[in-house]
């Protein structure tokens, strides 16, 4: 479990790093070009899931521009390369780019458990997901998707704040991997928020 932790969080800061790298001008373009490819070539669990939201989940809502997916982790278990288990409230948002302001389109939560499996390459496939019913269903059904983990995903689930910043920080760092010319991020009928810069360093 800690090995896919450290794998999760490792790849990341890869991501963070080597789009920071071309923003902050501090590196020179091989440099850039070869933090940019690291990053590419890192298959991680993590990717997978994104992967997932983006192309399975976020395509069932309404269509933005860009699909930005995020997640509060519960828990894994990677006792089983064939089917690692990832416990987690899974959000997917959809916005559109509206001057320097990403405007939220559609999406929503859902919480679960996605099945990863890992081939001999190292690469990582989502390849099923036990999601959480709806209404009279979400109780039940969470109770039993999560089992002993159930009352770690109550209080995650309950934490508007913790979950905004985390939805933050996910934005954040796909503005920067895809270098968008937006400086806020806005959900209808409530006030713009200003989006931090990764790994940002005085010049």
């Amino acid at each position: 479990m800690r090995k896919i932790r450290a794998i999760l969080y490792l790849a990341a800061a890869l991501l963070s790093v080597a789009a920071c790298g071309t923003r902050n001008g501090k590196k020179t373009n091989s440099e850039a070009k070869a933090d940019a490819q690291v990053a590419e070539e890192v298959e991680t669990c993590l990717t997978a899931i994104d992967r997932y939201l983006s192309e399975v989940i976020g395509t069932q809502y309404a269509s933005g521009e860009v699909c930005i997916p995020f997640h509060n982790f519960i828990a894994v278990d990677e006792s089983q390369p064939e089917d690692i288990q990832v416990w987690g409230d899974f959000w997917v948002d959809n916005y559109k780019v509206s001057g320097d302001t990403l405007l939220f389109v559609s999406g929503g939560n859902h919480p679960g458990k996605m099945h990863v499996k890992q081939d001999a390459e190292g690469h990582f496939t989502v390849t099923g997901f036990d999601a959480v019913g709806d209404g009279s269903e979400f109780l039940p059904t969470a109770k039993a998707i999560f089992g002993d983990r159930f009352d770690a995903f109550q209080q995650a689930y309950s934490d508007h704040i913790r979950r905004e910043e985390i939805r933050k920080n996910a934005i954040a760092a796909f503005v920067s991997k895809h270098s968008l010319p937006v400086i806020v991020y806005k959900d209808y009928g409530w006030p713009a928020v200003e989006i931090p810069k990764v790994n940002a360093k005085a010049e």
